[in-house]
């Protein structure tokens, strides 16, 4: 017998790629799994796989770093509370130390699908009922219709998950300027954040004008430091909350486009984020 759950659940997560480097990324879930009926009639109890998949994926991907262990791109070393990362693709250098739970190593050259089910199956497999025979495991993009980006940041002053420096989200974006949705606003700033890691200016360690953007701050979790190009970055002068990154985009938009009006509709990966309107009128926003 074979039971599946579509789109169980989604994970928000960052990955590094031997040519694009640090990159955010948003995927649904779904699972299947063949075995024999129980006293019940049931191969497994609904309730048991939800729970049991979305806790570990919260656990152990969601809002992580993961990084593909078997890469020549990567050297590492680790202690009892941080993992120190040194990355050398075609994008450039980047260099994280974050504490153990922030990172995720998967043995794979590449952070694929395909990869981070591979290993996920067999972490889970002895998490379920002897009923359960075998798993199989699908992650898989959300289908966008129209502009969205890839980014990474971290929440120094959030009380969970998001305070990790390098994790991040693949999310539309949806701009109306004077009433009429602009395909133009919306791709430009498709193309302006592709791949990119939107940094807060309070984290910025001191400028040597190496080519490098240093960020460094301590959160609840511990000790959090990222390096990596300039040309990868996007800075504000704030924290990168959705809600802030929403307000943002809507106010350089009527900076730049002085007598227009804009509403901007900011995504956080998967079906959540926030709404900011703004203009410009007698160089006030």
């Amino acid at each position: 017998m074979l039971l599946f759950v579509d789109q169980l659940t989604n994970i928000d997560f960052s990955y590094l790629h031997s040519e694009r480097g640090l990159v955010g990324e948003t995927w649904l879930a779904s699972i299947e799994m063949v075995g024999e009926l129980d006293s019940q009639g049931m191969v497994c109890d609904f309730g048991v796989v939800k729970k049991t998949l979305k806790s570990w994926l919260d656990a152990t991907i969601d809002h992580c770093l993961l990084v593909p262990a078997n890469s020549p791109c990567l050297r590492r070393q680790s202690s009892s509370r941080q993992h120190q990362i040194n990355w050398l693709g075609r994008s450039g250098e980047i260099r994280c130390d974050s504490p153990l739970s922030a990172i995720a190593f998967i043995p794979a050259t590449d952070i694929t699908p395909e990869s981070v089910a591979k290993w996920s199956i067999q972490q889970l497999k002895p998490q379920f009922p002897s009923s359960v025979k075998s798993l199989s495991l699908r992650f898989f993009q959300e289908a966008i219709d129209g502009p969205y980006y890839h980014y990474s940041h971290g929440l120094k002053k959030h009380l969970g998950n998001c305070q990790r420096i390098a994790h991040g989200h693949r999310s539309k974006i949806l701009i109306w300027r004077n009433g009429e949705l602009s395909l133009q606003d919306m791709q430009g700033w498709s193309e302006r954040w592709r791949d990119i890691y939107v940094g807060n200016t309070e984290d910025l360690t001191a400028d040597d004008d190496s080519g490098l953007y240093r960020f460094r701050y301590r959160a609840q979790q511990g000790e959090f430091f990222l390096s990596l190009p300039k040309t990868c970055c996007y800075l504000m002068n704030g924290d990168s909350t959705i809600e802030l990154i929403a307000k943002h985009i809507a106010d350089t938009l009527a900076v730049e486009n002085p007598g227009q009006h804009f509403k901007v509709k900011a995504f956080e990966g998967l079906a959540k984020g926030a709404i900011a309107s703004s203009s410009q009128a007698n160089g006030n926003v």
